[in-house]
């Protein structure tokens, strides 16, 4: 709560505030409601995109030297696209975990934020062109 003269000289004016009218709380219910009927789909659609990904490992090819190391890197895209390409999953970029970019032909480990609730990752599998 705030002083009435808050709120009706800034709060409610400038759009940051409405009055708590009988009509307004059955709107913010129903609002809430809807909220967490996404935020239930939300945790069953990224539950399954975790079992999805807990089996997978994905392949990228790219240009290595005979010791192993990549002559560019593996980024986030490399991987959201890859994730796009073989498993058929549309990730955002920034859901991708890696701090700095691979450089090494190998096995990676790579989490992702699917959602809050769940921890995911993804094994990535880098392999020497040609």
């Amino acid at each position: 709560m705030v002083a009435d003269g808050f709120a009706r000289n800034h709060l409610i004016p400038k759009g940051l505030a409405h009055r708590a009218t009988p009509k307004a709380e059955r709107e913010a219910e129903r609002v809430r409601e809807v909220r967490h009927l996404q935020d239930v789909k939300e945790l069953e659609v990224a539950q399954e995109m975790a079992g999805r990904l807990a089996q997978a490992k994905l392949a990228i090819s790219a240009r290595a030297s005979e010791e192993g190391h990549l002559y560019g890197s593996v980024s986030a895209v490399d991987i959201q696209r890859a994730l796009s390409e073989q498993l058929h999953i549309d990730l955002d970029r920034n859901a991708i975990d890696l701090p700095q970019t691979l450089r090494e032909v190998g096995e990676h480990s790579i989490g992702l934020s699917l959602h809050e609730a769940i921890p995911a990752s993804v094994t990535v599998e880098i392999v020497a062109e040609g």
